[in-house]
């Protein structure tokens, strides 16, 4: 399917599609006019892809993490390093809920006499 369709069946803009491709997230090939064609199950990898952005996780990470990862959800099935590097992303957010909750309360006690 062209790029067009692909955006149409995601509900995902042409734009992003591309993006994803360049982050090796998502795989076209050239046909001979230039014109990208995605297999069919690329809209289930655009469906993970959004799902694990929503998750939180890095285009980095889902990089790592989409071997792992089956049906649209994702379920993901542990490989190995899997569980450590999602983790360590559960720690990085938990930092950045503590702080933001420090920030909260801060501003709040600037605003209530």
């Amino acid at each position: 399917m062209l790029i067009g369709e692909l955006a149409a069946r995601t509900g995902v803009g042409a734009r992003l599609l591309r993006y994803y491709e360049s982050q090796e997230l998502l795989h076209a090939r050239r046909g001979p006019n230039g014109y990208r064609t995605y297999e069919q199950d690329a809209v289930l990898r655009v469906r993970q892809i959004r799902a694990l952005l929503a998750a939180g996780l890095t285009t980095e990470m889902i990089r790592e993490v989409l071997p792992c990862a089956e049906g649209e959800t994702p379920d993901l099935v542990m490989c190995e390093g899997l569980r450590t590097l999602l983790d360590s992303r559960l720690a990085v957010l938990d930092d950045r809920i503590e702080g933001l909750r420090r920030s909260r309360a801060a501003l709040a006690g600037l605003v209530t006499p």
